[in-house]
């Protein structure tokens, strides 16, 4: 049976050269990522009314909210499938990534069904004109036929993560979103068939890197001696329950992520205008530095999944050392890069004298950011490929109590300020919570 050891070399230079080969992938995959959303932008601010850009503007949020809920397609596989790959499951390996599909797909055919009461729950929610609100509901009824694919190739970007397969995911990534601005010039600026034609060409992806993107996991799969999973074995009781227990957990963990930037955005739009927008320029910077970080917490996810589930104890403690050691780089770098030259970037972002004058007022924050996030960034990648979700879950409900203690305590006193500190409390009681748990994690991958 192949152990973690055998994919994860342990001399320190092939340590280093192994975390870079699996993370520079995931960072092109997550840079490729916002030039769709630049290009559909761009197309419908070629058309004679500004509503075109509110209508898809409105119908991405939608969607967004949607899918951001199915995240634990992707991050439950790829834990479940490293820790297969590692114990040398190759049978196990195909069921896990067959079930993840089918379930995905099946969802997506939920959504599908659907359709016209989650657009029109999706617009309750965005509340927008008439006119908006009327090409926003095309835009929605026609791009949730993408929703099986869509879900399908989280479940398979998954599994290939969690086979170290960073290069095909980046394949399929990079297919789906040069796909979707190449069919919005054609459909767009060409046939001129305006929101629809934006609607129609993100589906149309969606299914191309599904298909694609299950084409080369088969033939990964069928690499490693994989067969097709019997019906048997893809119902068994127990693998469905653990699938299902850790999306679940998965589910709420992501919620609680989520809760203090929606909380964040709220708090900063009651202290302004202008302190709303000065946050909303920083938070772009925010998503910036996750790229780096969020290809590196894929990185240990896969790796220390792996050597988890070869019950091998010293490689677990390697993967998660090398990886974080990475990360902290990256942060340093990121964190010096904002002390130097976050005025610029700022001044890139917004032209508005007084917005650039109030998010310099606060840049200090954003320059500490990846110091006190990059813990939290490592430590859900550790937890997520070792698929303690229940751990996860727990951190991250107290890391919330912590944030909205902050708040309470600081915001009438030190205004944004007191909402900056207070998402830096919730990034650092993250890191301190799974911290604690970390040596379980050891205890647990004993032989």
């Amino acid at each position: 049976m192949p152990c973690a050891s055998d994919s994860a070399p342990r001399p320190p230079t092939h340590w280093h050269r192994r975390v870079w080969t699996l993370t520079w992938p995931v960072v092109l995959a997550n840079l490729s990522t916002p030039l769709v959303g630049a290009v559909d932008t761009a197309v419908m601010g070629r058309l004679p009314d500004p509503a075109y850009i509110g209508a898809v503007a409105v119908g991405a949020a939608v969607f967004n909210a949607i899918y951001w809920m199915f995240g634990f397609l992707r991050m439950g596989t790829t834990g479940l499938v490293a820790q297969a790959a590692g114990g040398g499951r190759a049978a196990e390996i195909a069921a896990i990534a067959a079930r993840a599909v089918v379930v995905g797909a099946g969802l997506g055919v939920l959504l599908v069904a659907l359709g016209r009461p989650l657009a029109a729950l999706g617009l309750w929610i965005f509340p927008a004109s008439t006119q908006v609100e009327d090409l926003a509901a095309t835009y929605l009824t026609l791009r949730i036929w993408g929703a099986p694919a869509l879900l399908s190739h989280f479940a398979v970007l998954g599994a290939l993560f969690g086979l170290q397969r960073m290069g095909a995911a980046l394949l399929v990534t990079v297919l789906l979103n040069v796909a979707n601005v190449a069919l919005d010039l054609l459909f767009v600026v060409v046939l001129g068939w305006g929101v629809a034609g934006v609607a129609l060409g993100t589906a149309i992806s969606e299914w191309l890197a599904a298909g694609v993107g299950l084409v080369l996991l088969l033939r990964i799969l069928a690499a490693r001696g994989a067969v097709r999973p019997s019906r048997e074995v893809l119902l068994q009781r127990d693998r469905l329950l653990a699938l299902f227990g850790v999306s679940a957990n998965l589910i709420v963990r992501s919620f609680f992520v989520q809760l203090p930037f929606f909380a964040f955005t709220v708090l900063g739009a009651g202290l302004g205008d202008r302190t709303l927008a000065a946050n909303a320029v920083l938070l772009q910077l925010f998503f910036f530095m996750s790229f780096g970080l969020d290809a590196l917490a894929h990185t240990a996810e896969t790796l220390t999944g792996n050597a988890f589930g070869a019950r091998d104890r010293a490689t677990l403690r390697a993967a998660a050392g090398y990886t974080l050691g990475w990360s902290v780089l990256v942060a340093l770098a990121v964190s010096g890069f904002y002390a130097l030259a976050g005025g610029v970037l700022i001044d890139l972002i917004t032209t508005l004298p007084e917005v650039r004058a109030s998010a310099r007022a606060y840049l200090p924050w954003m320059v500490l950011a990846p110091l006190v996030a990059v813990g939290a960034f490592h430590l859900d990648g550790v937890f997520i490929g070792t698929t303690r979700t229940a751990e996860l879950r727990n951190s991250m409900f107290v890391a919330v109590l912590c944030f909205i203690a902050t708040v309470w305590l600081t915001l009438d006193h030190l205004g944004n300020h007191g909402l900056w500190l207070a998402m830096t409390v919730f990034m650092v009681a993250r890191t301190v919570l799974l911290a604690a748990r970390y040596p379980r994690l050891e205890r647990l991958a004993a032989p």
